[in-house]
């Protein structure tokens, strides 16, 4: 901190109260240090010898004819000094050093701060632990010092001008909110441990009682108290109002067993509620905001409001999620909001929780009659591929990923449109997505590529499934061809069907499955093809939403070499 490129002039003043044991000690370490240009000692009204050994100590002295209070003290050193920076010690420090008035310095001197303020180790802080901090936490909730109370403190010049000084024990706290109030950077620094006398008793309650005036009256002077009454009371009605909104419309749109009526008289009583509250909270609010000094007082204001701007933040997402599924035709407006579907996978290494959909239906691309175009979330859902076939009415669609920022549109030819029944424009909730491809047949083709290269002939492996709109019990294999591992399917098996295995376009074995079959960890199921083994090995049992495809409806595995 330089002032016209000068180091900026250090003044340290020391309130004292019959403390001639100490304050000549007190004095010598303030002068120890190099950048202090004067000490000033105030007398305030002391019967013993502190005048004189503040004196001879070397130390300014102004004297007070009667004891006015620490506050008092202060107020008439800072009067009189002269320093850019304003250190305020007090002269009963049993254990004081440079190092420890340094400590408090230093962070103004470096422009860290406007003020500093100490926090130190000590026997007892009765005062602050039992009356300033619980009225500090109710007044001014965002004000956290750990001693607020602590003696000693120092500033800016500029800064301290700002501020009102208590005559008595208030002082301390005072500066604190002063400084708040007018958006002062305050720090709070750690001194270590202090000696000094401890108050007796009587002197505590005094303490105690300027504290919380102090306190008290600050909050009137800040408009707490008016935020705490009336304002409070305004917050809470107009929270209220939101909230009974949000419950309206939840109710109409989501709770099925829930009349629309009434849901829609909640939804008005807490618009009317929410309006009026409102108005005048802003009004409430404006005064106070014109009443009170610039400053960190938004800090607090706002979190105040908090309850008020989350429920608005939480109406208007809803009512645009409102907006965004309306639509308008033949002369009537549809609502039909559709969420997204949270997942929770703990079993997951990668991501165990994530969001999916909803997916809005839009046409395929030019030239594109034969392809459908997914998300990859839908194609998680679905438990499909890309690369993978559908087939709708005796025709093949192929499955590909969606274009660069259209991570949930899903792009259907017009024929799958009108056999799925469903409209350019349909938002497709995740978990309904099954249900709409309900009984669509799947062809997944295996990706051999590297498995090829190191053989002497191709293979194309195939796996036929049914996609299914809930949940079932299935079975998970690996696929061998001659003892060498070339892929893994899942899907379940329904009783009394019969599943058939292709080789070649030639039935080579069958998986009839009945009440009796139990297929445990560890069973195999082979087909033979000249000097060809497949096996299909049971590695564990699943939960799946794929039927494989029964033999009505031709081979559930086939397998080409060539």
């Amino acid at each position: 901190m330089e002032k016209n490129g000068l180091k900026p002039t250090v003044s340290i003043v020391i309130p004292a109260y019959n403390e001639e044991a100490t304050v000549a000690k007190v004095v010598g370490v303030a002068m120890d240090l190099s950048y202090v240009t004067e000490v000033i000692v105030v007398d305030d009204g002391s019967y013993d010898n502190t005048a004189n050994e503040a004196k001879f100590a070397g130390a300014s002295v102004i004297s007070h004819t009667t004891n006015q209070g620490k506050g008092s003290a202060i107020k008439t050193g800072f009067r009189h000094s002269k320093g850019d920076i304003v250190a305020f010690i007090d002269g009963d420090i049993y254990n004081l050093t440079h190092e420890k008035v340094h400590m408090i310095i230093s962070p103004i001197l470096e422009d860290k701060t406007d003020i500093t303020k100490t926090k130190f180790m000590r026997e007892s802080g009765r005062v602050t632990e039992l009356t300033a901090k619980p009225l500090l936490k109710f007044f001014f909730p965002e004000l956290n010092f750990d001693q607020p109370l602590s003696g000693q403190f120092a500033g800016k010049r500029s800064a301290l001008e700002k501020i009102k000084f208590e005559k008595d024990y208030g002082v301390d706290v005072g500066i604190v909110l002063d400084a708040d109030a007018h958006g002062i950077k305050i720090q709070e620094v750690n001194i270590g441990e202090i000696k000094h006398e401890m108050s007796p008793l009587e002197n505590l309650n005094e303490m105690a009682h300027e504290v919380t005036r102090t306190i008290v009256d600050r909050a009137f002077e800040y408009g707490r108290v008016t935020m705490m009454d009336s304002m409070g009371n305004f917050i809470r009605m107009t929270t209220l109002g939101l909230s009974l909104i949000i419950l309206g419309l939840f109710a109409v749109f989501f709770v099925r067993w829930f009349p629309y009526e009434i849901g829609v008289i909640i939804t008005i009583v807490g618009l009317i509620l929410a309006i009026y509250y409102l108005i005048k909270l802003v009004i409430k609010g404006t005064w106070v905001v014109r009443k009170r000094p610039k400053g960190n007082f938004f800090r607090s204001f706002i979190k105040m409001h908090f309850p008020v701007v989350i429920s608005a933040v939480v109406l208007v997402l809803m009512i645009s999620t409102f907006f965004s599924a309306a639509t308008f035709s033949d002369g009537k407006i549809s609502v039909e909001p559709t969420s997204r579907n949270l997942v929770i996978f703990p079993g997951a290494t990668d991501q165990p929780i994530y969001v999916r959909g909803p997916y809005t239906v839009d046409s395929a691309l030019e030239n594109q009659t034969y392809i459908i175009s997914m998300p990859q979330n839908a194609l998680h859902t679905l438990e499909i591929s890309y690369g993978d076939k559908l087939r709708i009415e005796d025709e093949q669609y192929t499955v590909t990923r969606t274009r660069p920022g259209e991570e949930n549109i899903m792009r259907l030819p017009a024929d799958v449109r009108t056999f799925l029944d469903l409209q350019i424009g349909d938002v497709v909730a995740d978990g309904k997505i099954k249900g709409v491809f309900e009984g669509i047949q799947v062809e997944h083709t295996f990706n051999l590529s590297n498995i090829s290269q190191n053989s002497s002939f191709n293979r194309t492996v195939i796996e036929n499934t049914i996609i299914n709109s809930r949940n079932l019990n299935g079975t998970a294999m690996n696929v061998y061809i001659d003892y060498q591992h070339v892929g893994s399917i899942s899907a379940s098996f329904e009783v009394n069907e019969t599943y058939e295995i292709y080789i070649e376009g030639t039935l080579a074995s069958s998986i009839i499955v009945t009440n009796e079959t139990v297929m445990k960890v560890g069973d195999s199921y082979l087909a033979y093809f000249g000097d060809h083994i497949v096996e299909l090995k049971v590695t564990n049992d699943i939960s799946t939403s794929k039927r494989f495809l029964p033999s009505k409806f031709g081979p559930f595995m086939s397998f080409y070499f060539y």
